[in-house]
């Protein structure tokens, strides 16, 4: 491969990451003017690779090696250290298991966990794609960007499956859950994604006010009262402040709603 392909390849993970949503063989070409045949040829050795993925209506995304490669990159950035006493320390405080969830391209997922003393018979593993519908951290990142909230809501491809009994799976309700994120500051997942886990997610915001991250508490449904909920609420807002802080970043003043 010249150098000059090389780097191409690169130039579209580029364009893929920051557009966040698939593309176009022409929208690609379109962005980065390059030749059609040349581009073709590129996007088919990469997908081929498992560098980018296309689908059934030929739009091309970011694909899991590379998701996987920037997952291990992720975790070796300052965020995820930066954040770790924080995250600890909500464990601590709080007695849940805490974690960390960051975005690559149009997937979530957990990059950090502390657990906490409660035990829950449950994996959540670190790499794993959340799902924007069910998950109190998918429905978090989705409510907060357009292009993410119709990957969930309009793609042909895309269905709300139903993953527990409280799972969001029509289209407006999901709509109106991301409303009601957006004001009141925090996404919950009342057993919509596993049965008996309740769970929290709280932005972590960089200097711009984007959602970089967030903080994830998941709490077992039986200890999710009115009470645990409104202890827990601010303590995991106070912690996402201070990886702000810590990160150098300005924390907005971001109010979540009091609970009973």
């Amino acid at each position: 491969m010249s150098p000059e392909r090389y780097l191409r390849t690169f130039d579209i993970l580029k364009l893929l990451v920051e557009r966040k949503e698939p593309l176009r063989l022409t929208e690609i070409k379109q962005a980065l003017d390059l030749p059609v045949s040349s581009l073709h040829n590129m996007l088919q050795t990469m997908v081929a690779a498992e560098v980018v993925t296309v689908d059934d209506e030929l739009r091309y995304s970011v694909g899991p090696r590379t998701i996987s490669l920037a997952l291990r990159t992720v975790q070796s950035l300052d965020v995820r250290t930066i954040a770790r006493r924080p995250l600890q320390d909500l464990a601590r405080e709080i007695n849940d298991d805490v974690y960390l969830a960051q975005r690559v391209g149009d997937r979530v997922f957990y990059v950090d966990r502390v657990l906490g003393t409660q035990r829950i018979s449950l994996d959540i593993r670190l790499g794993v794609t959340l799902t924007l519908h069910s998950t109190a951290t998918g429905k978090l990142f989705a409510a907060f960007d357009d292009a993410l909230a119709a990957k969930a809501l309009g793609g042909k491809l895309m269905k709300l499956t139903k993953l527990a009994a409280n799972t969001i799976t029509d289209p407006e309700l999901l709509r109106k859950e991301y409303a009601r994120i957006r004001t009141m500051g925090y996404a919950k997942s009342n057993e919509e994604s596993i049965e008996g886990i309740v769970g929290y997610a709280i932005p972590i915001r960089d200097g711009t006010g984007a959602v970089a991250a967030a903080v994830h508490v998941s709490v077992l449904a039986s200890r999710a009262t009115a009470a645990h909920e409104k202890a827990l609420l601010p303590a995991a807002r106070a912690c996402a402040e201070q990886i702000e802080r810590l990160l150098g970043r300005e924390s907005g003043r971001r109010q979540l709603q009091d609970t009973a």
